[in-house]
């Protein structure tokens, strides 16, 4: 493996990180913690306790999530887009490069900088909340496993997009919606039968679910199908960034 240009372009995508500081870190930490605020204090004031736990504290592993997914997608679409934008991607894919080192490196830079910013979401959630994480090994299991997961998407749909307002398009039309009726802000044992089963079709309810699990062993469905659904999405991702590779599906439009 080439780990110099594995290291070096890892390097640019992080280094890409404090050049954009505003973008890339503080906004979606107060954006979050704005939807905490709001939800928190217009919620919580009438719904003290969800299982046991106690409104704010339920919802924070909702709130990680959803801005994990969110960024998890932008840092890595916007990664790979770039460079066909610019025409680089000609040298990149001309180089000796192989497709792991180019994935690992894009996807790599995307899934740390998206757990950077969950953690630091989390700290800040703790000046509002006493949080405790009951399986600290499971909830960076799953931060890293939805991360890496979900940049693969981002790179997926970097590839695909054609113009920059289509990167917005599947986080704003798809992920959000999904992870606001995933229960990010309820348990979803608090809807009606029907309506729990449609959202059992909803795949963010397994990773929000197993996520919540790890913070308070409180779950609305088993750990291990979400554990499943997880690595099934990321195995999923991993053949699709395959065929790309494979078929050489918009690398050079």
């Amino acid at each position: 493996m080439n780990l110099y240009a594995v290291r070096a372009i890892y390097a640019f995508e992080m280094a890409r990180t404090w050049r954009t500081l505003m973008q890339s870190v503080i906004s979606p930490v107060i954006s979050t913690s704005l939807y905490f605020v709001v939800f928190g204090a217009a919620i919580g004031s009438r719904m003290p306790t969800v299982g046991g736990i106690s409104y704010g504290a339920f919802i924070v592993p909702g709130l990680v999530m959803l801005s994990l997914l969110t960024q998890s997608i932008s840092n890595a679409s916007f990664g790979i887009y770039f460079p066909k934008f610019t025409g680089t991607i000609y040298e990149l894919l001309s180089a000796p490069v192989s497709t792991i080192e180019i994935v690992l490196s894009y996807v790599g830079a995307a899934a740390t900088k998206s757990i950077v910013l969950g953690l630091i979401i989390l700290a800040t959630a703790a000046l509002f909340v006493p949080l405790r994480v009951e399986h600290p090994f499971w909830m960076l299991a799953f931060l890293v496993l939805t991360a890496t997961t979900f940049s693969l998407v981002g790179f997926i749909i970097g590839i695909w997009a054609d113009g920059f307002e289509k990167l917005q398009v599947v986080p704003l039309l798809i992920v959000t919606p999904l992870t606001f009726l995933g229960g990010s802000f309820y348990s979803i044992d608090m809807l009606p039968a029907f309506w729990r089963t449609v959202a059992l079709f909803n795949p963010v309810v397994y990773l929000i679910s197993g996520f919540r699990w790890s913070f308070y062993g409180l779950a609305d469905v088993g750990i291990g199908v979400s554990l499943g659904m997880t690595l099934a999405f990321l195995l999923m991702s991993l053949a699709i960034v395959a065929w790309i590779f494979k078929t050489g599906y918009r690398l050079k439009a």
